[in-house]
This record gives structure tokens, sequence and C-alpha cells, in this order.
């Protein structure tokens, strides 16, 4: 397919790099000291899980994050950086996307009843989809320069 500028697998990479980029300002604006020095990540995320209308996510709070809760922050915030840098430079990219489609689907899951904050999440997932399935590393990433995936 040929548009004006770019080719659609061009207009592929533009997304995902696009999407790299979202995530790689997601973990730039994080206060990183609050979450990792006074656990305020974590604890916002167990107040919302506290409240949550469904049983399965306060408990799933309860087992998984609860006892760790510094690994927990670590694992979030780090997580944002490597799939903020994999989809830019196109490194790992399949798994990149999915494990950007289920962090955001956990976050829609976690903020279910304030759909208001939710357009974000929303977003990122269906790019993530979209660029998976349109297979978007294929043009302007590492994993087509070495010959992965």
């Amino acid at each position: 397919m040929e548009t004006v500028w770019l080719t659609g697998a061009e207009w592929l990479a533009v997304l995902r790099i696009g999407l790299g980029l979202w995530w790689l300002e997601s973990w730039r604006h994080k206060d990183k000291k609050g979450w990792f020095e006074r656990g305020t990540g974590i604890a916002w995320a167990a107040d919302v899980a506290g409240r949550h209308k469904w049983p399965a996510v306060k408990n799933g709070f309860r087992t998984v994050v609860e006892p760790r809760p510094k690994v927990m922050a670590y694992i979030v915030v780090y997580a944002e950086l490597a799939l903020g840098l994999g989809l830019i430079v196109g490194f790992l990219t399949p798994i990149a996307l999915v494990g950007g489609l289920l962090l955001n689907l956990l976050y829609l899951i976690l903020m279910i009843h304030d759909w208001a904050e939710q357009g974000q999440n929303a977003m990122m997932a269906l790019i993530s989809l979209v660029a998976l399935v349109a297979v978007s590393w294929q043009t302007w990433s590492l994993d087509s320069a070495i010959g992965l995936f």
C-alpha cells in the first residue's frame, strides 16, 4: 500500500514508534522517588483496588502486589521504560506489544469504575493490537535488521 509520503509498512512503524514514545513519556513523568522510596504508586493502586467492584481485583491485588510493594513498583516503572525503548527501536517488538497490551488491560480493569481516565489505556491497547496483528516490526526495527521474528 502506497500513500503520499510513506508506505503502509512505514506508517505502521510510525504507529509503533509513537506508541513507544507514549510509554516512554509514561515512564518519564512518574515520580520515581515517590514510587520507590515512599510507595506512592502502589499505595494509590491499593486504594483503587480496595474500592473495586470486582472481588477478583481486590483479591488479586492482595495476593500478588501487597506482599511485595517495592518489587511491584520497580516492575511497573521499569516495564514502562522497557516497553517504550523496545517499541521505539523495534527490539523484541512482538513481546513488547503483547506486554504493553496486557499492562494496558490491567490498568483498564483496575480503573474500570472511572472510565474518564481510561481513554489513554484503551487507545494504547488498540494501537498495540493493530501493531501486533499488522506485524509492525518489519520496517525500521532492530528485529528486522537482525532477522528476528
